[in-house]
C-alpha cells in the first residue's frame, strides 16, 4: 500500500495523513468544505496523553506553544463552594497537564504542518460514495470527480458519509441533552489562579471560566436541552435571546459567570452534544474510520482530539507492520475500541451529573468531595489509564 486517500480535512485527518506518511504511505486528504476553517470554532481540551501520541510523529513541538497550560480543574456548587479539585495527569505524567486551545489555532498550525511536509489537501471535496476496486478503493465526490488509492481512511466527522458506506447500518449519533455556548473576553480584576478551570455545577446551568492572566478569561456553558433541536430550529435563536437565556440560567449561582457574559462581545453559542456509543464495524475493503466519525465523546470528557490522535498513529502503526489491509485494521480495531468506549462511556457519565435533578444534586455534593480526598491519597493512579497512555513508534505491531 502507497497511496491512501484521507476523507476529511479538520484537525484528524491532517494528522492521519502525516503519520501514514511517516509510515511509508502517501495520502491525500480531501476536504468537503470549499474554505479552510481558520477562524472557525471556539476552543477545545489538549490533553497530555494526545500530546504523546503526537510525539511519536514529530508533532509535540508544533503545539508546545499554542493555547494556554491548564493542570488542573476546580469544581464548585451552585454558591460557588468548592467540592474538589483534580488534576488534569497520571503518574507517569505528573507535573504535566492538559493545555486548552483555539480550535482554530490547532487546525491552522497542522493544516500548515501538513502542507509543509508535502501533504496534498483538496477543498471541495465531498465524498458521496466508496466502492473497492481490484487493486484499492475509488472515492466519489459531490461534483463528479472521483479519486483512487490503496486504502481510505474517515476522518470525518460526527456526521460520517465513510461510516455509513462502510456499514449502511450503522447507528446514529446519540443526543445528549446539552446545547453548549463559550466564549473569549477580559474582564478586570477577576479573581483566580491563571490556568485553573473553575466549573461550577449551577442550578440550572453547567458553566466554567478559565483566567489566563492579564484579565482575560475563556469561558464555556452546558445549557440543558431536553428535546433535540433541529438545525433550523437552533438557527432560528439569535444572537440577544442566547445572552439573555443564558443570563437567566446563571443568576442567582455563586461566581462571576453574569460578569463574564455581560464582557464578551460575541458568544459562540447553540451547537448541540452528541456521543456515538459504540460503532460496530470500524471497517470493511479497503476503508477505515477513526476519530469522531468511529467513536464521538461529549466534550466533557475532553479527549475528542487526543482520541482522534491516538488513533491515527495507532492507524499509521498497523499499516507500516502488517501489509494486509484486513489484518492492519484488525490490530487496529483491537489496539483501541475498548479504550475509546471506556472513554465515551466516562463523558456519558460526566454529561449526566451536569443536568442532575434536585436528588442527584445532593448526591454529587457529598460524594465528589469524598472521591477527591481518595483520588488524592491513589496520587494520580485513578487517572493513569486515560493520561499516561503511550504510543511506542518503533514497537513492532503483530497480527
Amino acid at each position: 500500500m502507497t497511496k491512501a486517500l484521507i476523507i476529511g480535512g479538520g484537525i484528524a485527518g491532517p494528522v492521519a495523513a502525516m503519520a501514514l506518511q511517516r509510515a511509508g504511505i502517501e495520502a491525500v486528504v480531501h476536504e468537503a468544505y470549499a474554505r479552510d476553517a481558520v477562524g472557525v470554532g471556539a476552543f477545545l481540551t489538549l490533553s497530555v496523553n494526545g500530546v504523546d501520541a503526537l510525539r511519536a510523529i514529530g508533532l509535540d513541538g508544533l503545539v508546545a506553544g499554542l493555547g494556554h497550560p491548564t493542570p488542573r480543574m476546580a469544581l464548585h456548587d451552585h454558591r460557588g463552594r468548592p467540592l474538589a479539585e483534580f488534576g488534569t495527569s497520571g503518574t507517569r505524567t505528573r507535573g504535566s497537564g492538559s493545555t486548552t486551545i483555539r480550535r482554530s489555532d490547532l487546525y491552522r498550525a497542522l493544516r500548515a504542518e501538513a502542507t509543509r511536509r508535502g501533504v496534498p489537501i483538496v477543498h471541495g471535496t465531498r465524498m458521496v460514495d466508496a466502492e473497492p476496486t481490484p487493486t484499492g478503493v475509488r472515492a466519489r465526490f459531490a461534483d463528479g470527480r472521483t479519486a483512487e488509492g490503496d486504502l481510505l481512511v474517515g476522518a470525518d466527522g460526527l456526521r460520517s458519509r465513510t461510516r455509513q458506506v462502510i456499514d449502511p447500518a450503522a447507528p446514529a449519533p446519540r443526543y445528549v441533552p446539552l446545547l453548549n455556548a463559550g466564549g473569549f473576553t477580559r474582564v478586570p480584576g477577576l479573581d483566580g489562579t491563571p490556568g485553573l478551570m473553575h466549573m461550577i455545577f449551577g442550578t440550572r446551568c453547567f458553566f466554567c471560566w478559565i483566567p489566563l492572566g492579564g484579565d482575560e478569561v475563556w469561558w464555556f456553558a452546558n445549557l440543558p436541552q431536553r428535546t433535540e433541536l433541529t438545525p433550523d430550529q437552533i438557527a432560528a435563536i439569535g444572537a440577544d435571546e442566547w445572552r439573555a437565556r443564558l443570563r437567566t440560567l446563571v443568576a442567582g449561582d455563586g461566581g462571576p459567570a453574569l460578569r463574564i457574559l455581560d464582557a464578551t462581545d460575541r458568544i459562540e453559542y447553540g451547537w448541540p452534544t452528541y456521543d456515538l456509543p459504540s460503532v460496530p464495524r470500524w471497517h470493511r475493503d479497503r476503508m477505515v474510520v477513526i476519530g469522531d466519525a468511529a467513536h464521538t465523546a461529549a466534550p466533557s470528557s475532553g479527549q475528542g482530539a487526543a482520541m482522534a490522535f491516538e488513533d491515527a498513529v495507532q492507524l499509521a502503526r498497523c499499516l507500516r507492520d502488517l501489509p494486509d489491509p484486513a489484518e492492519a485494521f484488525g490490530a487496529y480495531e483491537r489496539l483501541r475500541r475498548d479504550r475509546v468506549e471506556r472513554v465515551v462511556a466516562q463523558g456519558k457519565r460526566t454529561s449526566n451529573v451536569k443536568v442532575a435533578g434536585p436528588v442527584g444534586r445532593v448526591l454529587r455534593n457529598v460524594t465528589m468531595p469524598l472521591f477527591a480526598r481518595w483520588a488524592a491519597k491513589d496520587d494520580g493512579k485513578s487517572f493513569a489509564w486515560l493520561f499516561d497512555h503511550h504510543i511506542d513508534w518503533d514497537a513492532r505491531v503483530t497480527a
